[in-house]
């Protein structure tokens, strides 16, 4: 059915309709896969998906019924939703973060203060590690030039000293890999504190601002009621 060309037009359409079925009956609106306007009592199954309007008899529009969404849509609308609740979560972390952050230090010297006590702890454990180390590789070598002495001697190397010496690589390795791990960590301690320090800045910059806000807000609504500074 072509597109009326005038009121009177599709009024006698909807009439023809609802005579067609009842005086209570609905008369749809949609446009179908050619662009072509349709009106009718009720909608194709295939058409039902897209949007369309609801008229009365006199061809006013009563109800409309936005096209549902396809599924790319519901998948993009799915993915927001989760990106928006992801992003408010991280939001409150960064309030409980920054709340216990302005709780637990007063002044930028407090954080330095702890940044360089965690490091010295670090360090310490650093040293006990090379000490540890010094001592492993020494007794490994120690093993060895017995090993290397007895060969040179012609003499057998027992068993019992192959297995020593490799229970002494394997303890060394172990040592460091502890080592690295320590230093791994003062790297990110170090790292830490400079993101706490920074942010601290950050709120103890902000907490300035509001509260030059509100003293230049006190005294414009001291000058405007007359009151004297």
């Amino acid at each position: 059915m072509n597109k009326p060309r005038s009121s009177a037009v599709l009024a006698g359409v909807i009439g023809v309709i609802l005579t067609m079925s009842n005086a209570h009956a609905r008369v749809y609106k949609w446009v179908d896969e050619n662009g072509r306007v349709q009106y009718g009592d009720s909608i194709p199954l295939k058409y039902q998906k897209q949007a369309h309007k609801e008229l009365n008899e006199s061809g006013l529009v009563v109800k409309e019924q936005p096209a549902m969404p396809t599924e790319e849509e519901l998948i993009r609308r799915y993915q927001q939703r989760l990106a928006e609740k992801e992003k408010e979560r991280k939001l409150k972390q960064q309030r409980q973060r920054d709340r216990v952050l302005l709780d637990t230090y007063t002044t930028e010297r407090d954080l330095i203060a702890a940044r360089d006590a965690r490091i010295e702890a670090v360090d310490s454990q650093i040293n006990l590690s090379r000490s540890i180390i010094e001592e492993a590789r020494e007794k490994l070598k120690n093993s060895e030039r017995l090993a290397a002495s007895l060969k040179a001697q012609g003499k057998p190397v027992p068993d019992t000293l192959y297995q020593k010496i490799e229970r002494e690589k394997k303890s060394l390795e172990i040592h460091q890999r502890v080592a690295e791990g320590h230093m791994k960590k003062r790297v990110e301690v170090a790292e830490q504190f400079d993101g706490y320090i920074k942010r601290f800045r950050e709120l103890k910059a902000e907490q300035k601002r509001q509260r030059e806000e509100l003293e230049a807000k006190r005294r414009e609504a001291l000058i405007k009621s007359g009151g004297v500074e």
